[in-house]
């Protein structure tokens, strides 16, 4: 079963087309969120604003995504899955802009012909109160990745097509501060993809379906 699915690629002709009907936003975005999990930063607040790319490539004739996984010492969400990205700096024009330059300088790779697609729906951050801006983007080819070990301790290519497969979703379970908390997953070449990430890759996987 899972191998059929598999087989039901997505097209860049798909993901262009996706990427001009409207975003589902939270009603896609929640199918993967922790639950308890809020959504909005607290009132009076003023999160940091950063962006996050979600990169497609093609390998082989099939659409890739690359995700990396953090080193143990970050500060925030260490060792976790996440797509490449990070906070907004002074001289970025854009958020779309800081999405593409913090990509290239963790994971050392040029313009490589980067075509910017568009926005998803905005994620805020509890842990790190960022306000994260995801966007969409397609390269020609696999970009020559050379990643910075400070910030990336490996990188994880997935074939977009692997998340058709439900049976790689699954669901943990953990008591925190006297609460049971449910965290949805993707379970994926050995690691676990949750929380934004997973938040924000539910409403991607959400667009190219509707």
């Amino acid at each position: 079963m899972c191998c059929a699915i598999e087989k039901r690629e997505w097209g860049e002709a798909e993901i262009r087309a996706a990427m001009q009907r409207p975003r589902p936003g939270m009603a896609a975005q929640v199918t993967m969120a922790p639950r308890p999990r809020p959504f909005r930063p607290p009132e009076g607040s003023t999160p940091r604003q950063a962006g996050v790319l979600v990169l497609l490539y093609p390998v082989g004739g099939r659409l890739h995504l690359v995700f990396t996984v953090r080193p143990a010492h970050l500060d925030h969400h260490a060792g976790q899955v996440s797509f490449p990205g990070g906070g907004w700096e002074e001289g970025d024009a854009s958020l779309a802009e800081t999405a593409l330059r913090e990509t290239r300088e963790e994971l050392g790779i040029a313009d490589e012909g980067i075509e910017m697609l568009g926005p998803l729906t905005p994620l805020y951050i509890p842990v790190s109160h960022n306000m994260v801006h995801p966007f969409v983007a397609l390269a020609p080819r696999r970009p020559a990745f050379q990643p910075d070990p400070l910030e990336v301790a490996e990188l994880l290519e997935v074939p977009l097509a692997m998340f058709r497969d439900p049976s790689i979703r699954g669901e943990d379970r953990m008591e925190r501060d006297g609460l049971e908390v449910v965290i949805p997953y993707y379970a994926v070449r050995g690691h676990k993809i949750w929380g934004a990430t997973a938040i924000i890759l539910a409403e991607f996987l959400a667009l190219l379906d509707s």
